[in-house]
């Protein structure tokens, strides 16, 4: 089977992530969660939230190319001091990105409709307890907002 990432299909997982609570969407290309690697493209609203988290399995970096739109990567300690910042899309530092595992890491989408192309390892798990960020807020509380915002702020520094 091909699949062709176009413009079209790039449009209809924006719409679905415009229509998303979450307000993103993933359009998986594996076939299932259980696969050994996973390749997706994940859509992005500007005002979608993705805490900070991590990877401790030594299998799972994570690799993403932005195809649509800009996302400002944010790396940080294990306090949750931000150690890098950097835009990543075509008018950004670099047009892609490895996180190796064990890295505290988030993309904010700094335009609607990014659009970018991810690839780790499979299979899915949820995040255990030690890969969530403790000093950052959980999605969807109040404070995720707030904080949305003041990563925002460090990115346009």
């Amino acid at each position: 089977m091909i699949t062709l990432i176009d413009d079209a299909l790039l449009d209809e997982v924006c719409a679905e992530a415009a229509a998303s609570p979450r307000r993103r969407k993933n359009r998986n290309f594996h076939p299932r969660d259980d696969h050994p690697g996973h390749r997706l493209l994940n859509a992005m609203m500007a005002d979608s939230y993705i805490p900070p988290h991590r990877h401790l399995d030594p299998n799972k970096d994570e690799t993403f190319v932005v195809l649509r739109g800009l996302i400002g990567l944010v790396v940080f300690d294990d306090a949750g001091g931000v150690v890098r910042t950097a835009k990543v899309g075509a008018h950004g530092a670099a047009i892609g990105v490895d996180v190796g595992h064990g890295t505290w890491h988030t993309a904010v989408a700094l335009a609607d409709n990014t659009v970018f192309l991810e690839a780790k390892a499979g299979p899915y798990l949820p995040f255990a307890e030690a890969e969530r960020a403790p000093w950052a807020p959980a999605e969807n509380t109040p404070e995720a907002r707030a904080y949305l915002e003041q990563l925002r702020r460090k990115l346009a520094a």
